[in-house]
């Protein structure tokens, strides 16, 4: 099947009690991956959300691909995966969501996020690097900004979902007037 993000739907026939081994007593390398670790991801160029139906990825190598400012990747009714790509310098923007809880890891690169409960009195700062994760309480407001000499590649989970199914912004400018219509 096409895997544009080295994902797999879920297939209802490998459900069936009828094949035991398929209950966690599978072998790891029962049922190899022909590709290992070099899934040729770059042929494949196409984003879309693909929520709200089931859906599984390889994220880390998703987040590193995504070349957008914001791509939703899934949208469910209570639950929205975003990839998002920083340039150099650049950061998220200072928002605050009143009744979203975020959570955003960070795949590549380092930056500094901040976070306090008036956007004038940011005082919670914290460097962060690949392979941290970082929780942001509904009210909270908080910016992201890339520190490094490399782009930073993260993805973020919003409870509720944030932005509309579907959103892919290129830019950050994008992102920002896009924001003004809603």
């Amino acid at each position: 099947m096409y895997s544009p993000y080295g994902q797999y739907p879920c297939n209802k026939m490998y459900l069936s009690s009828g094949y035991p081994d398929f209950m966690g007593n599978v072998p790891e390398n029962a049922y190899p991956n022909v590709y290992g670790n070099n899934y040729p991801y770059s042929r494949h160029t196409g984003w879309r959300d693909y929520g709200p139906e089931p859906f599984v990825v390889n994220i880390e190598d998703a987040a590193k691909m995504n070349q957008n400012f914001r791509t939703a990747l899934w949208t469910g009714n209570h639950l929205q995966l975003t990839l998002m790509s920083l340039d150099v310098g650049e950061d998220i923007g200072l928002e605050m969501h009143p009744d979203v809880d975020q959570f955003i890891r960070i795949e590549q690169g380092q930056g500094i996020v901040v976070m306090g409960d008036n956007p004038n009195i940011l005082n919670f700062q914290q460097w962060v690097y690949a392979d941290y994760a970082i929780f942001i309480p509904a009210g909270k407001w908080h910016n992201l900004i890339n520190t490094g000499h490399v782009p930073l590649k993260l993805y973020s989970i919003y409870a509720p979902p944030q932005h509309p199914p579907g959103t892919i912004h290129p830019t950050r400018a994008d992102a920002m007037a896009s924001e003004e219509y809603h």
